[in-house]
């Protein structure tokens, strides 16, 4: 039973084979924006978060898991895409990219709580069978430290870590002291909710201990 993570984030491989899982990886072919500007004309109006990390997670492990359907008849195993954003002061933030937009973010979290939410897709894809796909959002909320000083700030935005992280931070890393609470999954917060995924795996009739990496 193999896994297949359908991202290049580091995080998500880092959390996979903490939990003993060696992934093959496969980017998906995804516009991220494209997607999003769709379901938001169709709808004629802007997603809500739990809504938009669903959608873009669906689309990129759609995306892979019928890739791999078509092009590797023998995989055996699951697919899985996941998509995270912050939501925080009634504001939705991806990653930042930006020095400038990494430090407008810090100085509204420092003292505040705000809520991260990570879409998940889960495809069971196997020899003779049809992808079939389970979904779910998990939520955590986390609250910054009221104390982080503007050169903290700035030696960690020099750092480059919270440019490419949704919400501009991280619980495991550089950002992990500046971080007073987490409620929820921690591991929702690195990437993916991996009590989630186990969940979503029973869901498609896979067992979690089948999924481990034989050594």
């Amino acid at each position: 039973m193999r896994v297949c993570l359908a991202s290049t984030s580091p995080a998500r491989l880092m959390l996979l084979r903490q939990a003993g899982i060696e992934p093959l990886i496969v980017a998906p072919a995804v516009d991220e924006d494209a997607v999003a500007a769709a379901a938001t004309a169709e709808r004629s109006a802007a997603l809500a978060p739990d809504e938009l990390v669903l959608l873009l997670a669906r689309a990129k492990a759609a995306d892979v898991a019928h890739r791999i359907h078509a092009e590797h008849p023998r995989f055996d195993g699951i697919v899985i895409g996941g998509d995270s954003m912050f939501a925080i002061g009634g504001q939705v933030h991806g990653k930042p990219y930006t020095p400038e937009a990494a430090r407008e973010r810090w100085q509204q979290m420092r003292g505040a709580t705000g809520i991260l939410h990570s879409g998940h897709s889960v495809f069971r894809v196997g020899p003779d069978l049809e992808p079939v796909e389970a979904t779910a959002v998990a939520e955590a909320a986390v609250t910054f430290a009221a104390d982080v000083t503007d050169a903290e700030l700035e030696a960690y935005i020099d750092s480059g870590e919270p440019l490419h992280v949704a919400g501009a931070f991280t619980v495991d890393s550089l950002g992990g002291p500046f971080i007073t609470r987490v409620e929820g999954d921690p591991s929702t917060v690195v990437g993916m909710s991996l009590s989630t995924l186990r969940r979503l795996a029973r869901e498609l009739g896979v067992v979690w201990t089948d999924l481990w990496s034989q050594s």
